[in-house]
């Protein structure tokens, strides 16, 4: 080793000594990395305080001590969760001697759900959940009725101001939760009504016997109520996700049944639509990825359907058999399973990997669906007709997928000749903008900056997906276009470690054309290439509305909001230089006068010249430069990151306004028609 590195590594580690060692006690690590426990600190992370309250009273209600949970939006900002089950225990804690309230809202890994008596099942298991939240409040107060008193404590940032006292009488027992979501560490403090009512729903749909009852009253003036309570559990769950869809079964199947602890729940229903709609959960909590659960549910599917298929003659002996992508088309099922020790994978639970649960999920499934299938023979034939049409068209497909793909390599992976590729080959800062139009490709292939921003032109509306299937789909020229230029291939042969670009940026004109391009391509990119949407590569562009201008000085607006501010600030220094005085500046941004529709004015002062503002209805109108500087220069461009934060409702809208139903369509038209801004008529 060297004189120099000697002395660079002695240095370093006299640099480095036990001072710059930190160790966080109690909740300040929650407080530190807020995102380590509940993902983010955007609405995410926001909402999912409400869910760690919930899921504490839910698991009361899987224990069977709660039937009644109450959540209040409260107008001071608070959000209220109360429930009717045992209480929280508030004598003394032996091991800490403190009162067990204390210990279970201030102590990370404190809870009744590492022992045995406390729970059975239960969705949390590490015991962070609600002290997670007393971390992240600005205000918590914990109310507690047990043995005939009402017991209160209150808390700042996760620290106790009092010590648990009781502050009078109570009947019953329960435990309410109260708490302000801490401005210092969240982003956003609105909580959104219609996500908390919809996974209130859910959580109603899949605990048998409970009610849950919602209320805002955020708004004195519009308070809001609802209440939720499904006696027929999941199988009342699927109904309601089909309810717009034409149904294939005239019954729901379902089973509840138990195997080697595990506690199995499953119902389905298959549609006429093309895609599946799998949700899974685990003790209550759903699991976006799925998980062993969700992997036993479709092996016993695919394999019982083949066995009838085979026993009932449906499958010849020279057919192939039917394959997972086949019998799940057009299937809509809920599983949910109990488990006494669920291991999940993160604090968010996104996926289930107890082994345990597979067979015991293929037994239960598989035993009750072959009896299904002899008990409901009508169904069994509409589901297996079903099936094998989208066998059929699942080897047309294969067959155009597989000349998309031997074009590629026929060509040595020659891209389409419209693209217009970035020269850097580093995937990570490319970017591919989805341009509508040839004229707006143009200007796009001007104006970018081609070390990493590729251009691919569409021409006009590309095929609706949502009423195609993958074989239609793949014999567009668009959408060929498309998936080659991605490089992740599509459906089940989608490989991420393809894809060519770090950002996909779809770029369509502000109007409603424009609007419904983006529709169509959110639909291609939700239904078929989902995982660019969850790992978060797709983006939408935001061109400007208007470019306002006075003399030599313009600027873009991207509101009709900005438009009104920019119109008064320049209203008013046009009052101020041509020398009118502060009343009449004042005057003046009060009341903005008459706009030139024309873009080019040549004043002789500033206090002569007009306001002008522009409309831009189509990116064709700009300019390469002005392109650029406002709607692809990473400065100064607007994006927005498309992201699926409900997975349910995402499925839903898609299928309302993109599916072949006519009357869900025109009602939600109706209902929101007084909604819209912005509309070219």
């Amino acid at each position: 080793m060297t004189t120099a590195k000697k002395k660079l590594k002695s240095a370093g580690s006299e640099e480095y000594t036990a001072k710059h060692i930190t160790v966080l006690e109690g909740l300040d690590p929650v407080r530190k990395r807020p995102g380590m426990y509940i993902g983010n600190t955007a609405s995410d992370g926001l909402h999912h305080l409400v869910w760690e309250v919930v899921d504490n009273a839910i698991d009361e209600a899987m224990a069977g001590r709660c039937d009644e949970i109450i959540v209040t939006l409260n107008d001071d900002g608070t959000v209220s969760v109360g429930d009717n089950g045992a209480g929280i225990p508030v004598d003394i804690h032996k091991q800490t001697g403190r009162s067990a309230l204390e210990v279970v809202l201030t102590k990370l890994h404190a809870g009744a759900k590492f022992g045995e008596g406390g729970y059975k099942v239960s969705g949390g298991l590490h015991g962070v959940g609600v002290s997670v939240v007393n971390a992240l409040s600005e205000y918590m107060k914990a109310e507690v009725r047990r043995n005939g008193k009402l017991w209160l404590q209150e808390y700042k940032r996760g620290k106790p101001q009092r010590k648990v006292r009781s502050v009078g009488k109570a009947s019953g027992t329960g435990t309410t939760i109260t708490f302000k979501p801490d401005a210092e560490i969240f982003t956003t403090l609105e909580f959104n009504w219609e996500t908390i009512k919809t996974h209130l729903r859910q959580q109603a749909y899949l605990t048998k016997g409970i009610t849950i009852l919602l209320s805002d009253r955020r708004d004195p003036k519009a308070p809001q109520d609802y209440a939720f309570a499904f006696e027929g559990g999941i199988k009342s769950y699927v109904r309601h996700l089909n309810r717009k869809l034409e149904c294939k079964q005239e019954s729901i199947f379902y089973v509840d049944k138990t195997d080697n602890d595990v506690q199995v729940e499953i119902a389905f229903q298959y549609t006429t639509d093309l895609q599946e709609n799998i949700l899974a959960f685990c003790n209550n909590i759903i699991n976006p990825e799925g998980g062993m659960h969700l992997a036993g549910l479709r092996a016993a599917l695919t394999r019982t359907l083949n066995n009838y298929a085979r026993t009932k003659g449906y499958l010849k002996e020279k057919d192939v058999n039917l394959s997972g992508e086949d019998t799940r088309e057009g299937l809509t099922s809920v599983i949910s399973v109990k488990v006494k020790n669920p291991q999940f994978e993160g604090q968010t639970k996104a996926k289930l990997g107890n082994a345990e649960v597979k067979p015991a999920v293929e037994t239960v499934f598989g035993d009750a669906l072959a009896s299904y299938l002899e008990e409901h023979p009508r169904d069994a034939e509409a589901v297996l007709a079903k099936c094998m049409l989208a066998a059929k068209a699942r080897m047309a497909a294969r067959s155009a997928r597989d000349s998309v793909l031997r074009k590629g390599a026929l060509e040595g992976l020659t891209l389409p000749g419209k693209l217009a590729d970035c020269t850097s080959r580093d995937s990570t800062r490319s970017e591919l903008y989805i341009v509508e139009g040839d004229s707006a490709g143009g200007s796009a292939k001007q104006g970018r900056d081609r070390d990493f921003q590729a251009i691919l032109p569409l021409r006009g509306k590309i095929l609706n997906v949502e009423k195609a299937r993958l074989d239609k789909m793949l014999a567009n020229n668009e959408l060929k276009s498309l998936i080659i230029a991605l490089g992740t291939n599509i459906g089940l042969q989608f490989d991420l470690s393809g894809l060519r670009y770090e950002r996909i940026i779809l770029m369509a004109d502000a109007d409603v054309d424009g609007a419904h391009i983006r529709t169509l391509l959110l639909t291609l990119f939700y239904r078929y290439l989902p995982e660019l949407i969850r790992r978060g590569h797709l983006y939408i562009a935001q061109p400007p509305l208007y470019r306002i201008a006075l003399g030599r000085e313009s600027r873009y607006v991207y509101t009709e909001q900005q438009l009104e501010e920019a119109k008064r600030e320049l209203s008013s220094r046009k009052a101020n230089a041509s020398g009118k005085g502060k009343a009449a500046a004042k005057k003046a941004a009060e009341n903005p006068p008459a706009t030139s529709d024309t873009e080019n004015a040549e004043p002789a002062t500033e206090g002569e010249a007009k306001i002008d503002v522009q409309r831009y209805k189509g990116l064709g109108e700009m300019n390469p430069q002005q392109l650029w500087e406002t709607t692809m220069d990473p400065a100064t461009r607007m994006l927005k990151q498309v992201t699926i934060n409900d997975a349910e409702a995402a499925d839903d809208i898609f299928t309302v306004l993109m599916g072949d139903e006519v009357e869900p369509r025109k009602i939600f038209i109706q209902t929101h028609a007084k909604n819209v801004k912005n509309l070219d008529i």
